[in-house]
């Protein structure tokens, strides 16, 4: 007894976390009872194996192992937060069928959060037993139990008709649908409106209707109604009577005569085909972030041309000199990297507002801008000003794949310290982007084109330019307008001699 007692004394102690102590608790009082715990027992020992065992994707309480007396040991894997935003998630797809076997990290379904959909991965080995909430599913909230997991497949049957507790929630809504029509049944009270048209039996007095238009044509309404016709564009001579003293028009006729021409014109118009398209969660919180961008954001921007012809020239030698080895510079690595020099070189474009406090990063970590079907990403290449063209160049291809296909994991695409939108590549020569909340400043760059410069050493006294235009938004509680044009006069001077880079 003694022994097992020092056993259980060491697993706890190695237990990394409270559900890990509870676990090996419960495991030990099992197995007490059914007087098989032993040091080389292979209950302790392989459940402390997986336990104890670090996965980033799970914290405690997003997956519980649970006991009964009608259930055999099961895991409950509950919906994680993938995002620090994250609220509500979409169960996008099930990877795996009820009863199939489960490696661990094999991928189980896929979810998408406020900013991405991503694979989310099997925490454990064992057998999928029931699926409790079904792809397509949205606005699933945090901590909902996705489904259950079991270490034997003789014991996923025990799970097939296993309903969660948390599940009888949906019933409320449905019963606070039921209420409202009983509520609805006193609104006959409301049916005063009615009595409205109930004031039209002096309709009956339609020989009356004929007098609200007078000798010589003149037209009887009272001055409150001429005000309200005027106001709300309502001819007057095609009210047919009014309900005042001798079919004199009055305010209340307008209340009826606003409605009936809006009812015949949508009856009597042509309907426009349209299609109503849901919105995705990563939708939604773009949406909610731009919004709360410019309400918040006190932007102002300033727009300079940039002569491209070296970098250009640059360019071209480098990926000549590297093509063997399948790299290809683009003209937006260098438009990252000299974004992060200049950052560096003027700190103040590379902070953020803190409501109480300005805070000024040591690190360039540059978000870019990337279009995808469901909406704008911004993958980050992080540490930018201390890598290498060629190291930006195959970073950003690889994340830019990865943002189309959905598999970009959260550290990939969440901080960032200053962004670049590129639209170039579109033939737009400038534009004004959005701030990124909430970092200070995002660069839009336009499309490079040939321009006519005055060159003084040329015998016509001009010559033809490859010239960029880019635009800087900056956020005027951080970054004040001479801060912003030094940092985009340092953005130029990289550009027009893009060999200081290379230092």
């Amino acid at each position: 007894m003694l022994r097992t007692v020092l056993v259980v004394r060491n697993e706890l102690g190695r237990a990394p976390s409270r559900c890990c102590k509870r676990f090996v608790r419960t495991a030990s009082v099992l197995c007490l009872e059914r007087r098989d715990v032993n040091p080389s027992n292979r209950l302790i020992a392989q459940s402390s194996s997986n336990l104890l065992k670090p996965r980033h994707h799970f914290k405690d309480g997003q997956a519980r192992r649970m006991y009964s007396a009608d259930l055999p040991k099961h895991l409950r894997v509950q919906l994680p937060a993938l995002s620090p935003t994250m609220e509500m998630g979409t169960i996008v797809s099930w990877e795996k069928k009820e009863g199939d076997r489960l490696g661990e990290g094999d991928l189980l379904c896929e979810i998408e959060t406020d900013k991405a959909t991503m694979g989310f991965e099997t925490p454990e080995e064992g057998y999928l037993a029931k699926i409790l909430i079904p792809a397509g599913t949205k606005d699933v909230p945090l901590g909902k139990l996705l489904c259950i997991l079991v270490y034997s497949e003789e014991d996923v049957a025990a799970f097939k008709d296993f309903v969660d507790d948390g599940a009888a929630a949906p019933p409320p809504p449905k019963a606070a649908v039921v209420p409202p029509p009983a509520a609805a049944a006193p609104a006959p009270a409301a049916a005063p409106p009615p009595p409205p048209p109930a004031a039209a039996p002096a309709m009956p007095a339609a020989p009356t209707a004929a007098p609200a238009m007078g000798a010589g044509g003149r037209l009887f309404a009272s001055p409150l109604a001429r005000r309200l016709a005027a106001e709300q564009g309502i001819n007057l001579a095609q009210i047919p009577g009014g309900s005042g003293p001798g079919g004199r028009i009055i305010a209340q006729d307008l209340a009826s005569a606003a409605a009936a021409p809006r009812a015949a014109a949508a009856a009597g118009g042509v309907a426009t085909k349209y299609e109503d398209i849901s919105l995705t969660s990563m939708r939604q919180t773009i949406a909610k972030r731009l919004l709360q961008s410019k309400q918040t954001i006190p932007h102002y921007y300033l727009s300079v041309d940039i002569k491209m012809d070296a970098v250009l020239k640059l360019r071209a030698e480098f990926n000549k000199m590297v093509d063997k080895d399948g790299v290809k510079i683009s003209v937006n690595d260098f438009v990252i990297k000299a974004t992060a020099l200049a950052s560096k070189k003027i700190p103040a474009a590379n902070s953020s507002w803190q409501d109480t406090f300005i805070r000024e990063y040591k690190s360039v970590d540059v978000s870019m801008a990337v279009s995808t079907p469901e909406g704008l990403i911004t993958p980050i290449v992080f540490g930018a000003e201390k890598k290498g063209l060629a190291q930006i160049s195959q970073e950003t291809k690889t994340l830019a794949a990865k943002a189309r296909e959905k598999t970009l994991q959260p550290h990939e695409f969440q901080g960032g310290t200053i962004t670049v939108s590129n639209l170039g590549m579109f033939g737009v020569k400038n534009f004004s982007a959005i701030i990124n909340p909430p970092q200070a400043c995002i660069l839009a760059v336009g499309s490079t084109e040939d321009t006519l410069i005055p060159d003084e050493e040329s015998s016509t006294g001009y010559r033809t330019a490859k010239m960029m235009s880019v635009t800087l938004s900056c956020d005027h509680r951080v970054v004040d307008g001479a801060v912003g044009a030094q940092w985009l006069q340092h953005f130029k001077h990289l550009l027009e001699r893009p060999h200081l880079m290379l230092l």
